[in-house]
């Protein structure tokens, strides 16, 4: 259960809850990207916002992460009934996430014309070929999620310019041991 949020929201302001969540990706430099679970019930029951940065993660997508916490709530990972709100609509990785989790709603503000997955580049979550489909309701609240991300790239912007720079000369660096005892000492691997 989110703290402080103890009745069942509408859309707009699950969104907001979503959109103060993302604001706390800023404080590790991360992409401010929140996400929202709803239980069946409306009520809330798991958020996270985009922890890449901070996790040094590259599944550290705040759906992810989000799906992940309800699962640990509910004590499953069939997430049959729950709404999934997201500040912006899902990349192949998230929207495949939210079919596997059989997540019934997935509400989300902003489009992306670049990587979305829930109707703009692709369409994962209502693929008539996969064995789980996703109600979707997009555009909520999109300007205030939009303006968040756009203020964030374009602090971000001059950073861009650094990549007219040489790339560094890899060529003293030592290769990586891919031998199967090397394999066995990396972390979170399965057993």
């Amino acid at each position: 259960m989110i703290p402080g949020l103890r009745h069942r929201p509408d859309d707009a302001e699950a969104m907001r809850t979503a959109l103060d969540l993302a604001g706390a990706a800023l404080e590790t430099g991360d992409v401010p990207v929140g996400a929202l679970v709803l239980a069946p019930d409306g009520l809330p029951l798991a958020g996270a916002c985009n922890r890449r940065e901070g996790l040094a993660d590259p599944t550290g997508h705040a759906e992810i992460l989000a799906l992940r916490a309800a699962g640990d709530a509910l004590g499953t990972w069939h997430l049959d009934g729950c709404t999934l709100v997201v500040t912006v609509e899902p990349c192949t990785m998230c929207a495949g996430a939210s079919v596997l989790a059989r997540v019934a709603r997935l509400v989300f503000g902003a489009w992306d014309p670049k990587a979305g997955a829930a109707g703009s580049v692709r369409d994962v979550v209502r693929d008539a070929r996969l064995n789980h489909r996703v109600e979707v309701v997009g555009g909520v609240l999109a300007t205030e999620c939009g303006d968040l991300l756009r203020a964030f790239f374009d602090a971000h912007r001059p950073l861009r310019d650094l990549a007219d720079r040489p790339a560094p000369d890899l060529a003293d660096r030592p290769a990586p041991d891919l031998r199967e005892s090397a394999l066995h000492d990396l972390p979170g691997r399965c057993p």
